[in-house]
């Protein structure tokens, strides 16, 4: 599990669709340990005896945890600004659910969600939201080609975005209701892939935004989460320990509070020394409040649990005491690190994007691998492609604001560490043999394999690692359904530097048809009338050859792009058979939202009446290459109406 890490479809070309973000918004009942500001701006609640302002009624209250999630995409950097977000009753009551304006780089949130604040809130059904985002100070990074560009923001008149204000109605078979004691669920999707047109031509590049979001009282998807914050208290009898919210690289403020639950197995790193369950715990206690933690871990809903997978603590913590630094090691020289896609975290400023940036390692450098009992693996184990979080020293010029493409930046881990994190791979399989998959990389945490450079990886230059044959030791792990010529993802870590082969061991092997894929289809700024060959309760197949198809019209499959205009028939859509879904139509001031596929095809098939068009879509799901049939997890349409 990646505590750090970054990450529809659309061609390499001048026009990319950008990634999906989301907004988690998951309501638990915490009794005691609800916190977060919150406000009522309106109108009496029938439901409602508590006032969040008020100390003697905050017992009649609920609670709502707020979290942010991301998806993959070709945004490198997307820090904005987020002013507020507020919940509506059915009789109009508003409640604000952030005590302050937060600053937020969404691309840091691919593989794990984000808690934000516990809000204390009035029970009551609650039927919409809204967000409010300031782009005035955003900072946005495009992938183009093997670098990065600067990007603008822009509305539907193709001027800067100043403010947003994205509103979302949930449909009544699912809507949030929050009671006193008792727990709640509700997921906002803002699907930035539907929601934004990037053009890399020109500079800076722009992303023309037309916001498209959804929301979950279930969530489709389930991710690794994250909390941080000071510590408050220590329960080593119970094994809990409870924080005071501070998320993302905030260094003040107040956000609520949130219990964390460890077990004998949970990984903590306090101060730059290796615990593991109780031990991790005393040592954790043993600081006092406090404190700065980050936890990654699972939110178990039934239980109303956060559990810690790793927990780091005191100096540990990336930019506590310390400069720190996220990305993938594209190249080693010796005892340099070269570091691609950095997030760099000052101790004493705000966090930023800076794409390279030159890592000193020494004798000693501390290393740490998630996962691992090992206390201290040396420098030798960090090689090419490995994802690491860097602790240490940045010049005295460090930047104080985003300049990507600025010189790089030489940061001094030599009293420092680093802490390996899981490494995703994708490719195409060369051989399987028993406890070995030999791969045609394509890339490494989503960024292409040839900007790597695998010098120095193998015990002689003959041995270093090469992109079109990545040999992958995989144990035990089931191979039997791996032939040449399939897709597959891979995690793990890669060999230590100077001693491949093989190149990367891994920790885990997944098909394609297992790996939840992406598709996309935009018909112009005026649309098309006829999107669909064919609608019913059972499907829907896309026209493939719609003469008004633009230049998006692909599935994403890991990272592997298909052309929808190339395959020889058209493509079916179909719901699952069983699972949690969530089906969209947008209008220009309506979001409709179903659970049920029968009900959207309905209103779908009513509101393609020959004068409303298709001018998008987006799906998220699993696709059968084989059958060209797509099953969605979630569909959205937006429609422009006459």
């Amino acid at each position: 599990m990646d505590l750090l890490t970054k990450g529809l479809p659309g061609p390499s070309g001048a026009r990319n669709a950008a990634p999906r973000l989301a907004i988690v918004l998951a309501a638990l009942a915490l009794g005691a340990c609800g916190g977060g500001a919150s406000t009522a701006t309106s109108g009496p609640d029938p439901l409602a005896s508590c006032d969040p302002a008020d100390a003697s009624t905050v017992a009649e209250c609920g609670s709502v945890i707020v979290s942010f999630t991301d998806a993959d995409g070709d945004f490198l950097n997307y820090t904005v600004d987020v002013v507020s977000l507020t919940l509506e009753t059915a009789n109009g009551r508003v409640v604000e659910t952030l005590p302050r304006e937060t600053r937020i780089n969404f691309t840091d949130y691919v593989d794990l969600t984000e808690l934000v604040t516990v809000a204390t809130v009035p029970p009551a059904t609650y039927v919409a939201g809204t967000i409010s985002l300031n782009y005035s100070n955003a900072e946005v990074f495009v992938a183009a080609g093997d670098s990065s560009k600067e990007a603008v923001v822009t509305d539907a008149t193709g001027a800067p975005l100043q403010q947003a204000e994205l509103r979302i109605r949930l449909s009544n078979r699912d809507q949030l209701t929050v009671r006193r004691g008792l727990p709640s669920l509700l997921q906002l999707d803002f699907d930035l892939a539907a929601s934004h047109l990037v053009d890399i031509v020109p500079t800076p590049a722009t992303a023309a935004a037309e916001p498209f979001i959804v929301a979950e009282v279930t969530p489709v998807d389930e991710k690794t989460m994250r909390v941080r914050g000071p510590l408050l208290e220590v329960d080593e009898t119970a094994g809990v320990y409870v924080v005071a919210l501070r998320p993302f690289h905030h260094r003040d403020g107040h956000f609520g509070r949130m219990a964390v639950q460890t077990t004998d197995d949970t990984e903590f790193e306090v101060n730059g020394e290796a615990f593991f369950g109780a031990e991790g715990l005393r040592a954790l206690a043993a600081l006092g409040s406090g404190t700065p933690t980050v936890a990654g871990g699972t939110l178990n809903v039934a239980d109303r649990e956060f559990m810690a997978e790793i927990v780091l603590a005191g100096s540990s913590v990336p930019g506590s005491g310390h400069d720190a630094v996220v990305g993938n090691v594209i190249a080693r020289d010796g005892d340099i690190l070269k570091v691609r896609g950095a997030t760099i975290i000052p101790h004493d400023r705000r966090a930023h994007f800076h794409d390279d940036v030159l890592v000193q390692l020494g004798p000693d450098t501390k290393v740490f691998r998630d996962g691992d009992r090992q206390s201290d693996l040396g420098i030798g184990a960090i090689s090419v492609g490995q994802r690491v979080t860097i602790r240490g020293s940045g010049p005295d010029a460090m930047p104080a604001v985003t300049d990507a493409s600025s010189p790089q930046i030489l940061f001094d881990a030599t009293a420092g560490a680093v802490r390996m994190h899981v490494t995703h791979l994708s490719g195409i399989v060369n051989t399987v043999v028993p406890g070995q998959v030999d791969i045609s990389l394509q890339a490494i945490d989503r960024r292409r394999a040839d900007i790597f450079d695998f010098t120095g990886t193998g015990m002689s230059a003959e041995y270093d690692a090469e992109p079109a044959n990545y040999e992958i030791a995989t144990g035990n792990l089931a191979l039997a359904d791996f032939s040449a010529g399939k897709p597959i993802a891979i995690r793990g870590f890669p060999e230590a530097f100077g001693v491949a082969p093989p190149d990367f061991t891994g920790r885990t092997v997944i098909d394609f048809s297992d790996v939840r894929s992406a598709l996309g289809v935009g018909w112009g700024l005026d649309g098309t009338t006829a999107p669909f060959l064919r609608m019913g309760a059972d499907g829907l197949v896309l026209d493939n050859q719609n003469s008004a198809i633009d230049v998006r019209h692909y599935i994403k499959q890991g990272t592997v792009l298909i052309d929808l205009q190339s395959l020889d028939s058209d493509t079916t859509i179909v719901p699952p058979d069983a699972g949690r879904t969530l089906f969209v139509i947008k209008t220009a001031d309506s979001l409709r939202q179903y659970s049920d596929f029968a009900d959207f095809v309905d209103d779908l098939t009513a509101s393609l009446d020959g004068a409303t068009s298709a001018r998008s879509m987006f799906a998220r799901g699993l696709y059968d290459a084989d059958s060209n049939v797509f099953t969605a997890f979630k569909f959205g349409v937006y429609l422009l109406e006459p």
